[in-house]
Formats: structure tokens, C-alpha cells, sequence
């Protein structure tokens, strides 16, 4: 059964319309990705599926029922990570996911540790390269119980033992029944996954 569903959605941005008639479904346990060219409307679908943005047409549904009925609900459904890191660079590694670890229940130390980061732990995030920022944030995910998580460009700046690290991240989540949905131009370490094309 599909868990999250979007049905006959039309979007716009300011006035522009970004797509229409779009539909999509993604059952417990599978990932779906989105491909298109820039401006195509990946990080607004996600976005969408987030509860960042309303349809201005059709529906998005969560096990048959109206997503956004009770939308701090939904919110609790869904991690996201933008395509920008959400890093605060004044902030040591540790103390930029103080709020997340407290309030998931979860630990700091096994969320840097599924990242390959324990070692920088009390560094300034100011310190970080790019790919370190980017599996900083990717770093969330692990704190989150969210079913569904929410990926734009996730592996912009990893390079291949991140890229291959993140891919055990996705498995696991999708092997406990979560469901993953990223917008990507590039490969993804995704086994049994759907795809769609905007644009």
C-alpha cells in the first residue's frame, strides 16, 4: 500500500506555474527520485511533500487521508534536507545538533559516527570543507524517527566513501520501512527505485 501520495497537484510560484497535474506514490520502504533540469520544480515538489508549500490543485495524501489536516502531524513525518547545509558556523560540530539529538532522544556521538565525523566533533563548523558541512546536515537524518525523508542534491560535495557511507543510511532507513524521496542530477546509491522525470 502507498504511504505517501500526491494526486493531480499543481504548484505555483508567484505566478508561474511551476507543474501541474502531477502525481506520484511511494509505498513503506521505497525511495523514489527526481530528475529534471534547473527550475524544473524538483525542490518545490519536495517542498510540497514537506508542507513548505500548498497545491493549488489536487491533493497530497498520507495513508489515504489529507496530509496537511493536521500539519504538525506531518511535520513529525518528515525530515528534510535542503541542497543548502543549515550548518551554524559559530557553532562547534557537537552543538549544531544539540537541539535535533535532544529532541529525538537520540545521540550526538552515533549520528557523527554513521557520518564518518566523530573525529571533529568539538571543531568550529566554520572549519569544515564543503563535503564535511554536507554530511554534517546529512548527519540529521540519523537523529530523526521521521518515516520519510526529504533529500535535495544530498550528495552535492561527498565524495565516494561518503557517497558509499550514505547509501548504508538509505538502506537501513528503507529496510525499518521508511520511505525516501531526493532530487538529484546525479546517481544515488539506491537499489529498487523509482524515478521521475519533471520538466
Amino acid at each position: 500500500m502507498d504511504v505517501l501520495k500526491a494526486d493531480g497537484v499543481a504548484v505555483f510560484r508567484g505566478e508561474r506555474l511551476v507543474f501541474r497535474d502531477l502525481s506520484l506514490a511511494v509505498a513503506a520502504g521505497g525511495a523514489l527520485v527526481l530528475a529534471g533540469p534547473n527550475g524544473s520544480g524538483k525542490s518545490t515538489l519536495l517542498r510540497l511533500l514537506a508542507g513548505l508549500v500548498r497545491p493549488e490543485a489536487g491533493r497530497v495524501l498520507w495513508d489515504g487521508e489529507d496530509a496537511f489536516g493536521d500539519i504538525a502531524a506531518h511535520g513529525r513525518r518528515v525530515c528534510y534536507v535542503g541542497h543548502q547545509d543549515a550548518v551554524k558556523p559559530g557553532l562547534t560540530v557537537t552543538e549544531n545538533l544539540r537541539f535535533a539529538a535532544a529532541v529525538s532522544g537520540r545521540s550526538v556521538r552515533t549520528a557523527l559516527a554513521a557520518v564518518g565525523l566523530e573525529a571533529l566533533a568539538d571543531l568550529p563548523a566554520r572549519m569544515l570543507s564543503a563535503g564535511q558541512k554536507r554530511r554534517l546536515a546529512l548527519s540529521r537524518l540519523v537523529l530523526s524517527a521521521a518515516p520519510l525523508w526529504l533529500l535535495d542534491e544530498p550528495t552535492l560535495g561527498l565524495d565516494t566513501a561518503a557517497i558509499e557511507r550514505f547509501g548504508g543510511l538509505l538502506a537501513e532507513h528503507r529496510a525499518a520501512g521508511g520511505m525516501v524521496v531526493a532530487a538529484t542530477h546525479v546517481p544515488l546509491p539506491l537499489a529498487d527505485v523509482a524515478g521521475l522525470r519533471l520538466g
